[in-house]
C-alpha cells in the first residue's frame, strides 16, 4: 500500500482532535405522553440510531419495544435535553460519571423513566 494522501492525513487528524460531546436525551411517546431518558457519549450517534429505528420500524431500545409495536415508530420523538463536552483533563470514566449525574438530575426534574 502506498503512503496516505495529505488530505487523508488531515481528515484522520481532524477525527482524532474532535471533541467528545455527550449528554442527556429523551424519547417520548406522543400517543401516551410517556417519556424515557438516557445519557450517551455521542448524542449524534444516538439520534442516528433512533432515526434508523424509525425508518426500519425496528426498535433498538428494549424498554420501548412493547409500545413501539403497539403505537408504531411514528409515535416516538427524540430530543436532546442537554449536551456537555468532555474536558481535556477528564478520563472517559470521569466523563461517564458526569453523564450519569446529569441524567439523574434530568430524571428527578422531569419524572421521566430511565431507558
Amino acid at each position: 500500500m502506498g503512503e496516505k494522501s495529505p488530505r487523508r492525513k488531515e481528515i484522520l487528524q481532524e477525527y482524532k482532535d474532535r471533541k467528545t460531546t455527550g449528554g442527556v436525551f429523551s424519547i417520548a411517546n406522543t400517543a401516551t405522553g410517556e417519556v424515557w431518558m438516557g445519557a450517551d457519549f455521542d448524542l449524534k450517534a444516538c439520534e442516528n440510531r433512533f432515526q434508523f429505528s424509525v425508518m426500519t420500524d425496528s426498535c433498538v431500545f428494549m424498554r420501548l419495544q412493547k409500545q413501539w409495536k403497539e403505537y408504531g415508530a411514528k409515535a416516538f420523538v427524540f430530543q436532546v435535553m442537554e449536551e456537555i463536552e468532555m474536558k481535556e483533563t477528564q478520563t472517559r470514566e470521569e466523563f461517564r460519571e458526569d453523564l450519569k449525574v446529569l441524567l439523574e438530575l434530568w430524571l428527578e426534574k422531569t419524572g421521566a423513566s430511565k431507558l
